[in-house]
């Protein structure tokens, strides 16, 4: 095994307002796969994530097929517990904020069915142009207004190990 001082992604986290309908968001986007769902009722719960007073809460974490990373965690706090809610975010990206990317085979058939599982934002998707390579993309927010960004590529490409630039040599030479 090859010693690595970083694991990679193995999942993000979304504090959100309905279990139910941020699964169906995240199933329809090709989580279809559950790592786990449960309700969390150790303390050591709420602690970890910044909490004095505990209150059990759901969680469901999602994957696409293949290996336990790049997953998405689902927590719904329950409705006792004193955290902030932030206002559901709407239009472009704001400075700060962390952007999900997704490569997705279907752009049009996945921005469909996202549409259709409660996208709170999804402007049309264009052509974004590099020098060594365009592809369509588009952000867009799920239901609680988490920004996404779905580049239209075939999902295989995560399993690259060289740097972007590298493959656009090949092509070119």
């Amino acid at each position: 095994m090859t010693e690595r001082p970083v694991s990679n992604v193995i999942r993000g986290t979304i504090f959100v307002r309905d279990l139910e309908r941020s699964k169906a968001f995240y199933q329809a986007l090709g989580f279809i796969e559950t790592y786990i769902e449960i309700e969390l009722e150790h303390p050591s719960a709420t602690s970890i994530i910044g909490f004095a007073e505990h209150y059990p809460f759901r969680v469901a974490i999602l994957k696409p097929p293949g290996p336990n990373f790049g997953m998405v965690g689902l927590f719904e706090l329950d409705p006792r517990q004193k955290a902030e809610s932030l206002p559901v975010a709407e239009g472009p990206a704001r400075i700060g904020e962390v952007a999900l990317v997704f490569y997705v085979a279907d752009m049009m058939g996945t921005l469909t069915k996202l549409r259709a599982s409660g996208a709170s934002w999804s402007p049309e998707p264009e052509a974004f142009r590099m020098e060594h390579r365009s592809q369509l993309e588009v952000c867009l927010r799920d239901p609680d207004g988490v920004l996404l960004n779905l580049v239209e590529t075939d999902p295989a490409e995560q399993e690259r190990e060289r740097p972007e630039l590298d493959y656009a040599e090949k092509r070119d030479g």
